[in-house]
């Protein structure tokens, strides 16, 4: 998915309801919300992508010790852990997620593309050295490169208006729909678009 998905918690997220949430890019929780994978507890194994995410993004020994005993944990502790990533008010998480949500928008469509997927896969990758001399090759940095036909040092110095790959909002340039083809292709539509 090459859109930020952001998970706004009320209440209970255990088991299945985790998983979903740590599934996610961000997680937003109100102050009464629980944690936990709980499956152990009824002679289970949290197989639907909490046993993989919670060690990738709490570590291996946090993750061992909730995955292990199925205990619940509350909001404070999930965000000491680091595995969301604000607590609201109580009922607050879903106004709190719009907010993050519209502060996302005022980024430039590709950059937040090219950054999400530069976190992902280079996460995949062997080593930092490798990660950093793939990132330029990763399909979204391509394309953002690639809608403004520059370089990757002349758009790192070019005009702020440039560089951003224009707003969500901007008349002139429409939300980021999913690019098909070559980055080629892609800039020259995004060109007649603009026109």
């Amino acid at each position: 998915m090459y859109k930020p998905i952001i998970a706004a918690v009320n209440g209970l997220a255990l088991g299945g309801g985790f998983e979903a949430a740590l599934a996610c890019d961000l997680i937003i929780a109100d102050e009464n919300a629980q944690f936990g994978l709980p499956e152990v507890k009824i002679g289970l194994a949290a197989l639907a992508g909490g046993l993989q995410r919670l060690p990738r993004q709490i570590g291996l020994k946090s993750a061992m010790g909730l995955a292990l005993t199925g205990r619940t944990f509350d909001a404070k502790e999930a965000r000491g852990l680091g595995c969301i990533n604000e607590i609201a008010p109580a009922g607050g998480a879903v106004p709190a997620a719009r907010r993050w949500a519209a502060e996302i928008m005022e980024a430039a469509p590709l950059a937040v593309w090219a950054a999400k997927q530069t976190m992902l896969h280079g996460l995949r990758e062997p080593d930092l050295s490798t990660a950093m001399r793939r990132q330029e090759q990763y399909p979204a940095v391509l394309a953002m490169r690639a809608l403004r036909g520059m370089p990757p040092r002349a758009y790192a110095r070019s005009r702020s208006d440039v560089r951003r790959g224009g707003k969500a909002d901007d008349a002139s340039i429409k939300p980021m729909h999913r690019p098909s083809g070559s980055c080629a292709r892609l800039r020259r539509r995004e060109e007649r678009r603009c026109r």
